[in-house]
């Protein structure tokens, strides 16, 4: 089974399914945005980039952040799993090709050079003028805990960050998944609450790093958090 759901024609079928679905959900929720405007500079200027981030949960939702995101040269970073697979198949449907990158087991060297040149490739890419979207808990956990590439990539390229906290409702939430990955019921509501820019200090060393991951996961629960709210839906 699990061969069957890794092969290309499935992939591609369920690839297009999550793609349709996106769609789905940018054209008919009601999406609201509040603080969007702390990212038109960077939107506005070719030459700067931005790392975007929202959690592995909201996916299913992320298309609320289209109309901006499609305004600048856009791509995401997207583990090279099974699941990885159809979801960048997904966004590219959608005008975000991916860069593939996953973080490797202690050992295992081969992984650990593929990761080492993703990250180099987002963090060029970023520097470039290009945006970034990431979901930092991704793909494996824990949920709503940032791991530290992508500030690794916001360190070494110098650009700004930005948080994105995203909800819809009613929504369909699966408690049973690690993320509790949510899916909006078409004709809801929703919202994405954008906070930022922030910035990873150029000398910021691996303590310095820690605090702010602890910092920026809190903001970005935060921000889901108040996303809630504002279409009237409770915390899981």
């Amino acid at each position: 089974m699990k061969k069957l759901l890794r092969s290309d024609g499935v992939q591609a079928v369920l690839g297009w399914l999550l793609g349709t679905y996106l769609r789905l959900v940018l054209r008919t929720v009601r999406w609201r945005h509040e603080n969007v405007a702390c990212v038109e500079p960077v939107l506005a200027d070719d030459a700067t980039g931005a790392i975007a981030l929202f959690w592995h949960g909201r996916i299913p939702l992320c298309l609320a952040t289209a109309p901006q995101w499609w305004r600048k040269r856009t791509r995401c970073l997207v583990s090279p799993s099974a699941d990885g697979e159809f979801i960048a198949r997904a966004l590219d449907m959608s005008g975000f090709p991916a860069i593939r990158v996953s973080s490797a087991k202690k050992g295992d060297t081969a992984k650990a050079r593929q990761a080492v040149a993703a990250i180099r490739e987002a963090t060029a890419w970023v520097k470039g003028g290009g945006a970034l979207v990431v979901t930092p808990d991704g793909p494996r956990g824990p949920n709503e805990i940032i791991a530290a590439g992508s500030l690794q990539i916001a360190r070494r390229s110098g650009q700004p960050v930005f948080l994105m906290g995203i909800a819809a409702n009613p929504a369909w939430q699966l408690d049973s998944t690690w993320d509790k990955v949510m899916f909006a019921r078409p004709f809801g509501r929703g919202a994405v609450v954008w906070e930022g820019p922030l910035h990873v200090p150029a000398d910021a060393d691996d303590a310095a790093i820690a605090a702010l991951i602890d910092a920026w996961s809190a903001r970005l629960a935060a921000a889901t958090r108040r996303a809630e709210a504002l279409v009237g839906r409770s915390s899981h």
